[in-house]
């Protein structure tokens, strides 16, 4: 019981709450036909191993496809579980710029291959206008879901295909040439899993030598080149993350009473350590570091509990904002916590830097310092009261503005992501 609840958890934290709802009903329905057949031998329930390896990792079902005669216009696919309003933030919404800004170098049509949930196009017109990309081709949607084989997908012989995740690499290996594939890896996914199948898998396709990878910062690609992984110091590129000043940037708040903090909370993404979170800002409050007389204390992430402080002082909650809402948000900030267990900085934290805030966030591994990117962004251990010393230190140099806005105004931070795919791009849309 104990272990398939752990696979059901598995399961829900890497393809989220949607698809894990569409598996329960499926298995609800295999369950309901078998019962109503009381004559079935008790043979007949065992399985193949082919059966119990499709039942434990169906989401790698390869993509279904069939060959079509190459046209004019070549296509750029991207594979990606989902690009509902709740997936585009960080690393899908990454990947949504890089294909459609490679798209267009290309003069390619851009195509979105989801596995999860249908795509919804409203959410990909709002993300390309509001970072003022227009494609040149009209974009195709096509939903590929990994528990019903009966779609297909075609293929041309010049197609590209941009894999968000080990999964989604995964099932596009088996089904089209491994030079088309570019694996936009934003993190390592191996940190996802427990010692298991699962990291095993995520190991093997990291390690794969036919395809090339653009790893999210210079910071993860020093992590997995230091780790071994020489396949990507061959095959792969790294790029850092664009912040354009149309989007993030600090806003106005007006007269208002309070100053505000901001903490990234997500209990059901466990490398965002929301319960260490929780503890230092008890203990920065207790230790009014952050009183909340002077402080709005606003949650932001999803699936946020009902949280009440020791003297009855409960957080503002703030869930499935769209980007402008959330950058909106952002700009207001001055002082943000955001954690993240895994050498990548993660977006919020610079999210936040970009925005004018000060921003505590933690080290890991090679991650020990983020002041290239801003002298607003502070690390600290992993560890309660290191980090309730950095939020002091974040508290006294927020109301320096001097110093603050100084910071800020030299930020190391890009400011379009054509300066940041740029180089990348151009060599790709050159290759035959």
């Amino acid at each position: 019981m104990i272990d398939r609840a752990y696979r059901v958890y598995c399961y829900w934290k890497t393809h989220g709450t949607s698809a894990l709802q569409q598996l329960v009903y499926r298995k609800l329905a295999t369950k309901l036909h078998a019962s109503s057949d009381s004559m079935v031998e008790s043979a007949s329930s065992k399985k193949s191993v082919a059966q119990l390896y499709h039942t434990r990792f169906e989401s790698l079902a390869p993509l279904q496809t069939y060959t079509i005669p190459q046209s004019n216009i070549r296509r750029v696919s991207i594979v990606t579980d989902s690009v509902a309003s709740g997936s585009l933030f960080g690393g899908v919404g990454t990947a949504l710029i890089f294909s459609a800004l490679l798209a267009n170098e290309m003069g390619a049509q851009l195509r979105i291959i989801t596995r999860t949930q249908r795509a919804q196009p409203e959410n990909i017109d709002h993300l390309l206008a509001l970072y003022g990309i227009k494609l040149k081709q009209e974009v195709q949607f096509k939903f590929a879901a990994f528990f019903d084989q009966k779609y297909e997908v075609d293929v041309q012989e010049n197609d590209v295909f941009v894999t968000t995740s080990w999964w989604t690499t995964a099932a596009t290996l088996p089904s089209v040439p491994r030079k088309s594939i570019i694996y936009l890896l934003q993190e390592d996914e191996r940190m996802f899993y427990p010692y298991g199948d699962d990291r095993v898998k995520c190991e093997g396709i990291l390690r794969n030598g036919d395809i090339r990878f653009l790893i999210n910062t210079k910071l993860l690609f020093d992590h997995f080149v230091d780790d071994g992984l020489n396949n990507i110091a061959t095959n792969g590129t790294w790029f850092e993350p664009a912040f354009p000043s149309a989007i993030y940037r600090p806003r106005n708040r007006g007269a208002v009473a309070k100053k505000r903090f901001f903490f990234y909370a997500r209990p059901n993404n466990v490398r965002n350590l929301f319960y260490l979170g929780i503890e230092v800002i008890e203990r920065a409050i207790a230790e009014k570091v952050l009183d909340p007389a002077e402080w709005e204390i606003c949650f932001v992430g999803k699936d946020i509990p009902a949280v009440v402080f020791d003297g009855g002082f409960a957080p503002k909650k703030f869930e499935n904002l769209t980007w402008s809402e959330y950058s909106e948000l952002v700009g207001t900030v001055d002082v943000g916590l955001s954690l993240m267990s895994t050498p990548h900085p993660s977006y919020p934290p610079l999210d936040l830097a970009a925005s004018g805030a000060v921003v505590v966030t933690n080290r890991f591994g090679n991650k020990t310092d983020l002041s290239q990117y801003s002298l607003n962004l502070i690390c600290a251990d992993l560890e309660r009261d290191a980090l309730v010393d950095a939020l002091r230190s974040a508290v006294r140099l927020a109301s320096n503005s001097k110093v603050r806005e100084q910071n800020y105004r030299n930020n190391g931070l890009l400011g379009g992501w054509e300066q940041a795919f740029g180089g990348i791009i151009k060599n790709l849309s050159e290759e035959k």
